[in-house]
């Protein structure tokens, strides 16, 4: 069954900045998904903010492919279709990490905002297991201020966050049950508190884009063609998993892990 977004959830995407909650698979499949994820964690190590998991893991590749979840993101950024990054986010039970309240593309090096992010939840995110939060509206103005705090409890890269003050009346909890996805826009300003539940708050992040988009900071940066055709080659085409951490996957996804935080490191 296809789940392209009706013209009220697009209004609603546009105008928001966000669109929630979109089910994509069963909870039982979520609870497989995550299974496969943890035994993962437990040969190779946690993959937390790993860069492009799709390349290491079959799962992932089967997650960022749903027809399901590419209906809805053509719904915003057309039939042509690049997945350009994505990464595991996990938050462990009574911890105090954090992520401060950002905007995406203030980081990523990109010329144009046609990028829409899912988050698909593998584990229940609520408000006690640090579910994002979204300022409505917050995506219309484009780019705003940032400050980098190098706060260690913060997820950030650097611990950037808004020079903004943000009402929390305003604040809207994007709770997701497992197996069910929200799609952001990569100017909204968002965030998420501590899990202060007693399981794991898993996520996996996606970041859909146009073959239109450029990089503006290198030109070895890489993506996967999900749908439709790329008529622009602004990105290498990428290799494909077909079993997981195949040896050469794992040195290519090295590679552009290291380029990805280059960028990041230059905004």
């Amino acid at each position: 069954m296809s789940i392209f977004l009706t013209p009220e959830q697009q209004k609603s995407y546009r105008e928001n900045g966000y669109f929630f909650p979109l089910r994509l698979f069963s909870p039982i499949e979520a609870t497989e998904h995550r299974r496969r994820l943890e035994e993962i964690e437990g040969q190779y190590g946690p993959m937390h903010y790993r860069t492009k998991p799709y390349l290491l893991m079959t799962s992932a590749n089967e997650i960022a492919r749903l027809p399901k979840l590419l209906d809805a993101v053509e719904s915003i950024l057309g039939h042509d279709i690049l997945l350009w990054d994505s990464a595991y986010v996990i938050k462990e039970p009574q911890n105090t990490k954090f992520v401060s309240w950002h905007q995406d593309l203030t980081y990523w090096g990109l010329d144009s905002d046609d990028l829409v992010t899912a988050w698909v939840a593998l584990s229940p995110a609520t408000e006690g297991s640090g579910c994002m939060k979204m300022l409505p509206g917050s995506h219309r103005n484009g780019k705003k201020s940032h400050r980098d705090t190098h706060e260690k409890e913060n997820i950030l890269h650097r611990g950037q966050e808004l020079e903004m003050s943000i009402d929390e009346e305003q604040v809207v909890s994007v709770e997701l049950k497992p197996g069910e996805a929200s799609l952001h826009h990569g100017w909204i300003a968002h965030a998420s508190y501590p899990n202060l539940s007693n399981d794991r708050r898993v996520g996996l992040s996606l970041q859909y884009i146009s073959p239109r988009v450029m990089q503006m900071h290198t030109d070895k940066e890489s993506a996967t063609l999900v749908r439709g055709e790329d008529l622009y080659n602004n990105f290498s085409p990428e290799p494909i998993c077909n079993f997981d951490f195949d040896p050469e996957m794992v040195a290519f996804q090295a590679e552009m892990q290291k380029l990805k935080h280059e960028v990041y490191d230059t905004q």
